[in-house]
């Protein structure tokens, strides 16, 4: 007999630094159980044995297949309770988690509740703390032929 979980909540208990997400309950929740299942199908079936990779690309099938957004996406399987590492995610998302945390808690565009654990559970498991600071800046410089 299987020892019984250490906390009932989690979706699963193995020794990855991933917690998968939970199915989402209550009302007018339709379009994020449309995320939620059709992320949990493809996550089995992406023929990779990294579980970042399969996260991926998993929201990435998702957000296509939808035609929404991968930051989108990510989003709400975060708020569904998603947390594993930082390259797990989408860079757009990555984008909007790092500027909501250069923000205070009262400002517009602060982070939620399940993106402060999410940045918990990143600290927790020895993310860098100072990825947020840490973004190319991309110059683009052409040089123009011009005919006299």
């Amino acid at each position: 007999m299987a020892p019984p979980l250490k906390n009932p909540l989690k979706s699963n208990d193995n020794r990855s630094k991933v917690i998968l997400p939970l199915a989402p309950q209550g009302d007018n929740i339709r379009s994020e159980m449309e995320m939620y299942v059709r992320f949990m199908r493809h996550l089995r079936m992406v023929p990779n044995s990294r579980i970042e990779i399969k996260i991926l690309s998993a929201i990435q099938f998702t957000a296509d297949l939808l035609d929404v957004g991968d930051a989108l996406v990510a989003k709400t399987l975060v708020d569904l309770g998603l947390r594993c590492p930082r390259k797990a995610f989408p860079a757009a998302y990555l984008e909007f988690a790092d500027k909501s945390f250069m923000r205070k808690k009262w400002d517009l565009g602060s982070p939620n509740e399940s993106l402060v654990e999410l940045k918990n559970y990143w600290d927790k498991i020895g993310e860098d703390k100072f990825a947020a600071l840490r973004h190319d800046i991309k110059v683009t410089s052409e040089t123009v032929y011009v005919e006299t």
